[in-house]
C-alpha cells in the first residue's frame, strides 16, 4: 500500500547523506523542511524547489515537525565521548520521538547504522541500538535503515583516504584485515525515499550493504590506485592502533579515534545482504560507481586529456 507523504521534516537533512535524499525527495516532488544551526552554510540546500530551511537545534524540534506528514531522522556522530554518543544518538531520538507524538507526526524512518548492538564492541555501535530501541518502543509507525559504510562523491569515507594518500609516503590501518560492503549513497536514499512510500516497510529493519566486500585495507589501496597515490598499506596492531587513534583525537578534526578502532573489531557486513526483492533494485559496486570520482573518469575531464594530448 502506499502512502506518498507530501510534506516531510529531515533531521540530519545537510549531512553528506541528508543533501542526497533531499535531491531524491525534491526529485519525487515532495516539501521539505530542513532543520539546521546555521542557515548561511545550507544555502544551496535551501535552493532547491519545495525546500525550507529552519534554523535551530533540538528546541526546535517542535516548529519542525508541525503539520508534517513524516519526517526522516539521520543524525549521527563518529567521534566523542559515551557523554556525547548518548547525546547525540539516543537522547536526540528521544527528543524526536516526543516531538513527533507532540505534533502527531506517525511516520518516522530512523537512519542507523550496520553492527548496532548493545554488545557491539564501540560506543558509536552500542548508542546507535539504544536509538533504535527507542524508536520499536515509540508505537510510532517506524522503519530502521542500516547501511554499511557509505560511499559517494564528497564522502568522510574514500575520500579521507584519497587526501591523507597525496600527503602520507604510507599509511599504518587499524583495522586492516576488518572487511566492508561500501553501500553508495544514491542507493541509500532510494530506499528511504521508498520507504517513505510504502506501508509495507513499517516496523521492518533493513540493512543495506554493496554487492562488493573488501577489507579496509583493499579499499585504501584501491583508492590509491584509483588518485595514481598508490602507497605502502599495512596494519597495526590494537595497541599501537589505540595509540594512534589517541593522538589523532588530538587534531581539530580527527581522521580516527579510539571508538572507531573498537568498531573496527568487527566485520561490517550482512548474513542477507542488500533486501533487493523489496525494493526491487540491486546497490551498484563500489568498483563501478568510485572510478567517476575519485579515478576522474567523467566525461569532462577525458575530453580534457584528450585536447591537452591534442595541445588545444
Amino acid at each position: 500500500m502506499s502512502l506518498h507523504p507530501q510534506r516531510i521534516a529531515l533531521i540530519g537533512g545537510t549531512g553528506f547523506v541528508g543533501q542526497h535524499l533531499a535531491e531524491q525527495l525534491v526529485g519525487r516532488e515532495r516539501q521539505l523542511t530542513l532543520l539546521t544551526r546555521r542557515r548561511e552554510r545550507s544555502k544551496a540546500l535551501g535552493m532547491l524547489p519545495g525546500v525550507r530551511l529552519l534554523e535551530g537545534g533540538p528546541a526546535a524540534l517542535d516548529s519542525l515537525l508541525a503539520g508534517q506528514d513524516a519526517a526522516v531522522h539521520m543524525v549521527g556522530i563518529l567521534h566523542g565521548s559515551r557523554r556525547d554518543f548518548e547525546r547525540a544518538h539516543v537522547q536526540l531520538t528521544e527528543q524526536v520521538i516526543a516531538a513527533c507524538q507532540r505534533q502527531g507526526v506517525r511516520r518516522l524512518v530512523l537512519v542507523s547504522a550496520l553492527g548496532a548492538g548493545r554488545d557491539a564492541p564501540s560506543d558509536y555501535q552500542q548508542t546507535k541500538a539504544l536509538a533504535e530501541e527507542k524508536l520499536i518502543a515509540s508505537g510510532l509507525d517506524w522503519t530502521i535503515i542500516r547501511p554499511s559504510v557509505i560511499f559517494g562523491q564528497g564522502d568522510s569515507f574514500l575520500t579521507l583516504f584519497a587526501r591523507l594518500l597525496v600527503i602520507a609516503p604510507c599509511l599504518p590501518l587499524a583495522g586492516a584485515n576488518t572487511r566492508f560492503q561500501p553501500v553508495w549513497v544514491e542507493d541509500v536514499v532510494r530506499v528511504i525515499a521508498d520507504c517513505l512510500d510504502r506501508r509495507d516497510t513499517i516496523g521492518q529493519r533493513y540493512e543495506l550493504t554493496g554487492p562488493e566486500t573488501f577489507t579496509l585495507a583493499e579499499l585504501v589501496r584501491y583508492v590509491g590506485q584509483l588518485t595514481g597515490h598508490p602507497r605502502p598499506v599495512f596494519g597495526l596492531p590494537k595497541g599501537l592502533a589505540m595509540l594512534q587513534a589517541a593522538l589523532m583525537e588530538c587534531l581539530p578534526n580527527p581522521p580516527m579515534s579510539r571508538d572507531n578502532v573498537r568498531s573496527l573489531a568487527c566485520d561490517n557486513v550482512s548474513v542477507d545482504g542488500f533486501p533487493q526483492a523489496v525494493f526491487g533494485f540491486a546497490p551498484s559496486a563500489l568498483t563501478s560507481i568510485a572510478p567517476g570520482w575519485l579515478g576522474g573518469q567523467t566525461t569532462a575531464n577525458r575530453y580534457d586529456a584528450f585536447r591537452s594530448r591534442a595541445q588545444r
